[in-house]
């Protein structure tokens, strides 16, 4: 392939020269990861032996992301940069593991993959394939943090991971398909959030191919007078560069990539020397071309390249048409392999050395294995925040209120290591003691009547749950600590970002140069027992659900019924790494439990009983269990109401914190022993169960236990609306009333001995409908209720 010179072209012959041929061993290389089990390198003709029976992959998406790598390449070199790429196009795969081989990483990481024929061959026949790698970027993909099958999400990612990273720059592809979510519709915002005097830089790139699987993409419709509108309007300047002529793609694209990584530098530059008077306009690319560039133009008569049927495979019925053979033979032979790669398959010098140096390399940055770079929280003593009391459960406190105090000081403590992220509801969920010590982050304008907003503040506010989420994945996946605390009906918003970043901590764990990573922290508050104002629309605990079905290995589920407990837990959590930790508590003024040096030892545990809310519980004759902090109140009220009522019934506390404690052990690694479960809920007595979500979770975590039966649970069954606060647990069945209802029906015998403490519940709760109807509020004698021995 020959060049024409310009003598005003931003490569000279030579630089185009390699490059291009850098480009072509990289298709080439992805055609053959998703046709060849054999004859690597074309030295005997092609024949069906050599294809695979399966044909999995996509092409179309590679061709762009292979030509944005190399030039990324060069300009790495020339201006010594840190950089990461992310692919946002679902299959990028077989583009990014063309590219780290070539550049040398993927051998190290994998030393069987070498970089040689042999090592191409198995390339090749490892791509999605029993035991291979998956057809889109994933945990063993070097050089990546994120996983290009979750659409939508590549900006956010790439925002969290520049977040406190000065001299990052992550090449975020955006593909035609992703542009179109909601999540990354939000997501161009995140550079309101990013200052330059201390944080890295996204370099976002639009590409548009023209089509999804089989329909056009909406933007790739849109003239570049519209996009250009559109995205300055989100505070980028964007440039454009077209065409489907390698020799004039190569040069334009040169040419504005490098004058885009110049002017992200002199904005750096200039917030580092002078300070940030007002948010940079970032630079941003659009690049269009060709859905399947320089594949098979005509299968079958019908276009492909440029075409929706350039998505996946473009020439389908190999080991069955001696024509589409023909087709792949001659497609795979375009790129002159022999020309790439030397006699014995190694990618040529003069090639290869196009790529940066060691950790300079893409697939080896550092940042893109986080846990090598993580520096652990230095956390405050969490004993300095107890709450002390000198009678049990008689005074309130706000438990969130509690943990804010800590935060605050973790902030102090780590200025360039941790972050609270939150849909701007940081002081609704009472951890507004963090403003004493940094104030939000937004790096547009500031108003005299703004509160706590500043261009340096470190408090990430935005009302999106999906930035949140996706900048603490970032973040996290780079090495740093986070918390990310929202209310508990909108976790759902983020349900399938919690199940794609499980994925990628539990295959992670398989993967063994991958280092350890800080944990992904969750903090619900506003839970679906006190909403009183918003409603039904804001009760719901469906995340435990998606969190308790993870993978044991990743998944853990705290519910801390006060602030000594919540500390614990918090302090135990931040410690952790490759979890999601998920803690859910609510914001309002609690009942406080346990002293903190009970509450140590009850967290540690995950279970156990609380022999001093207990009635002679050495052989009980029920077992009143609870986990969350609402079901621990109305638990423990009921008890008292039974020592009124009953005083001969023999109850026994139990309080779940941990909540995998309850899955056997061959199970869950917090599973407790079938011998501690026992010394727990007791060997045949019946459990009434008390929780803060859906029964059916704690019937799935008893799943193999021998006591299944005998547990009786309540908690959410989807009842709800605006109303008082006990109002809520007696619509969800789940208030004390009921669940001292519930023990006359377990225990046998006692039906004759209860009918003192029926005619109270059952007259309690007519009065209860009757009272909050006309005054609009609880029973002051609920409302007000205390322990008392």
């Amino acid at each position: 392939m020959s060049f024409s010179s310009d003598s005003t072209a931003i490569l000279n012959p030579e630089e185009l020269r390699k490059i291009d041929a850098w480009w072509r061993a990289a298709n080439y290389l992805n055609v053959g990861q998703i046709y060849l089990s054999a004859n690597p390198l074309l030295r005997e003709a092609l024949t069906v032996d050599h294809v695979k029976p399966r044909l999995l992959g996509h092409w179309g998406t590679s061709p762009g992301l292979n030509l944005i790598y190399v030039h990324m390449n060069r300009l790495i070199k020339k201006y010594d940069l840190g950089a990461i790429y992310m692919a946002g196009p679902g299959h990028g795969g077989p583009a990014i593991i063309a590219n780290v081989w070539l550049e040398g990483s993927y051998s190290e990481f994998f030393p069987a993959i070498s970089n040689d024929e042999i090592g191409m061959l198995r390339l090749f026949r490892q791509f999605s394939t029993p035991g291979g790698v998956p057809s889109h970027v994933s945990v063993p993909t070097p050089g990546s943090i994120h996983e290009g099958g979750e659409l939508g999400y590549v900006l956010v990612h790439a925002f969290g991971a520049v977040m406190d990273n000065p001299d990052l720059l992550v090449t975020a592809v955006v593909g035609d398909g992703e542009s179109e979510t909601g999540p990354l519709a939000g997501s161009w915002k995140s550079i309101d959030f990013i200052n330059p005097t201390r944080d890295g830089a996204v370099l976002p790139i639009l590409h548009l191919n023209g089509y999804k699987i089989s329909g056009p993409s909406v933007w790739a419709r849109h003239n570049d007078s519209d996009l250009k509108k559109f995205f300055e309007g989100q505070g980028y300047k964007p440039s454009f560069v077209e065409g489907d002529d390698p020799a004039l793609v190569h040069q334009d694209f040169a040419g504005v990539l490098e004058a885009t990584i110049v002017e992200i530098r002199a904005i750096q530059h200039a917030a580092r020397q002078h300070g940030l008077a007002r948010r940079p306009v970032w630079p941003m690319i659009v690049l269009r071309t060709p859905k399947g560039w320089t594949g098979p133009k005509v299968v079958d008569g019908k276009p492909v390249e440029g075409t929706f049927r350039a998505h996946q495979v473009p020439v389908s019925e190999v080991k069955t048409n001696p024509e589409h053979l023909r087709i792949l033979e001659d497609w795979m032979r375009s790129y002159k392999p022999e020309e790439l790669f030397d006699e014995n398959g190694r990618f040529r010098q003069e090639y290869a050395d196009l790529a940066p140096q060691g950790d300079r390399r893409m697939g080896s940055n550092p940042h893109a294995n986080g846990g090598k770079l993580t520096v652990p929280l230095q956390l405050p003593d969490y004993n300095s925040y107890q709450v002390t009391f000198t009678e049990r459960a008689r005074e309130r406190t706000e438990s969130t209120g509690v943990l804010g105090r800590y935060l605050r000081d973790l902030y102090v403590a780590n200025p360039h290591n941790f972050r609270l992220f939150c849909p701007d509801e940081t002081n609704s969920n009472r951890l507004g003691a963090v403003f004493e010590v940094s104030d939000r982050c937004l790096v547009s304008d500031i108003i005299p009547i703004d509160d706590h907003v500043s261009h340096d503040g470190r408090v990430m506010e935005v009302l999106s749950e999906h930035c949140c989420h996706g900048w603490l994945e970032g973040y996290t996946l780079t090495g740093r600590h986070g918390l990310f605390a929202t209310y508990e009906a909108f976790a759902m918003v983020v349900d399938s970002m919690a199940i794609q970043h499980s994925k990628w901590l539990e295959h992670a764990k398989r993967v063994p140069w991958r280092a350890d990573v800080p944990s992904l922290n969750y903090l619900l508050t506003s839970t679906c027992w006190r909403n009183d104002h918003n409603g039904f629309s804001h009760q719901g605990p469906g995340f435990i659900d998606t969190i308790v079905h993870r993978k044991p290995a990743v998944a853990r589920v705290y519910l801390p019924p006060d602030a000594n407990c919540l500390l614990s837990v918090a302090d135990h959590c931040f410690r952790s790494v490759n979890y999601l930790n998920l803690i859910v508590i609510d914001k309002q003024p609690q009942l406080q439990w346990l002293t903190m040096d009970e509450a140590k030892v009850h967290c540690a545990r995950g279970a156990g009983v609380w022999d001093m809310y207990s009635h002679q519980p050495e052989d009980p004759d029920i077992v009143m269990a609870c986990a969350g902090d609402i079901p621990t109140q109305e638990t423990i009220a009921a008890v008292w109401m039974l020592r009124q009522y009953v005083p001969n019934l023999k109850v026994r506390v139990v309080n779940v914190v941990d909540l995998m404690r309850l899955c056997p052990p061959d199970r869950h690694p917090h599973g407790m022993s079938d011998v501690d479960f026992i010394d727990i809920f007791t060997a045949g007595k019946p459990v009434i169960f008390a929780f803060h979500g859906y029964p059916g979770v704690i019937h799935d975590l008893l799943h193999g236990r021998m006591a299944h039966d005998r547990f009786h649970v309540r908690g959410y069954i989807e009842e709800g609306t605006t109303t008082t606060p006990f109002d809520m647990v007696v619509l969800n069945k789940m208030s004390r009333l009921h669940l001292c209802l519930d023990v006359p029906r377990y225990v046998p015998g006692m039906l004759q001995s209860s009918s003192a403490l029926v005619a109270q519940c059952t007259a309690l709760l007519d009065q209860h409908q009757i009272y909050i109807r006309e005054h609009f509020d609880d029973i002051p004698e609920i409302k007000s209720w205390c322990w008392t021995e």
